[in-house]
């Protein structure tokens, strides 16, 4: 129950209902299609230049998040909802509930334009998802702002430990244990450790060498790497290229 489970869980829930999401609005499978807007309230886009007094209606193949959802819940909430009342079941389901909410909750409005001579006459639009690696940098930030939490009493609730500032809420990531040390190998957590690892020497984040390499220190490599070059198109339908060596200078974790 570290935070780093707490990320994978939130990740892969999220990766679920994107998926099936698109899958949807790709015609990919057959339960599913657009989003179904009759009950839909009218759009309300941020209005463009010239396009005040445009009619608005919803069209377009809107992504039917709500289907991705459900079906992301049921894969993979299942098995922790027999045992709901421990605190590791409980702390899985925030996660996963964290992940889908990063994909809902940041639905975005897109319009295309219709009339004659490129005017603005009748504005159609649909709901989209948030493009997955949007979701994955906002999940990084609640990974990163992460709460420790304990059960209750009462087996049901979950408790935040220590001085914080609020309580998690549904888009927050919680964890109830420390994480191990990562710095070295360690084979009973699967921790490969951090020696050898390719660094940034000039960057002050975790890929900077001061903390990836855990304070032991980095070397300077210089390598030599194969790579396609000078590619031509034949017709037809063939792309040739030749193998060029390319000299790179890295950085290795000691």
């Amino acid at each position: 129950d570290i935070r780093e489970t707490a990320f994978v869980y939130a990740i892969t829930a999220a990766g679920v209902s994107h998926a099936i999401t698109q899958a949807c609005s790709m015609g990919e499978l057959l339960q599913c299609g657009c989003e179904l807007t009759r009950s839909r309230a009218p759009p309300s886009p941020t209005a463009g230049p010239g396009t005040e007094g445009t009619a608005w209606e919803w069209g377009g193949c809107g992504d039917d998040v709500q289907f991705g959802y459900e079906k992301s819940q049921q894969f993979m909430d299942a098995k922790n909802k027999k045992g709901k009342n421990d605190i590791r079941a409980l702390i899985d389901l925030h996660n996963n509930e964290a992940g889908r909410l990063a994909v809902r909750s940041y639905m975005r409005t897109e319009c295309k334009c219709h009339g004659l001579s490129g005017s603005c006459t009748l504005r159609t639009c649909w709901r989209k998802m948030p493009h997955f690696r949007e979701v994955g940098d906002r999940l990084l930030e609640r990974f990163n702002g992460a709460f420790k939490v304990m059960g209750g009493n009462d087996g049901k609730t979950l408790i935040p430990v220590g001085d914080n500032i609020k309580p998690p809420d549904k888009q927050d990531l919680i964890y109830s244990a420390d994480s191990p040390d990562f710095c070295s190998a360690n084979r009973k957590t699967g921790s490969l450790g951090t020696r050898g690892r390719v660094c940034n020497s000039t960057a002050m984040d975790t890929s900077g060498c001061d903390l990836l390499c855990c304070g032991r220190g980095h070397r300077d490599e210089t390598v030599v790497l194969e790579e396609n070059c000078l590619c031509r198109f034949h017709w037809c339908c063939v792309v040739q290229c030749r193998k060029c060596s390319v000299r790179q200078e890295l950085s290795l974790c000691v």
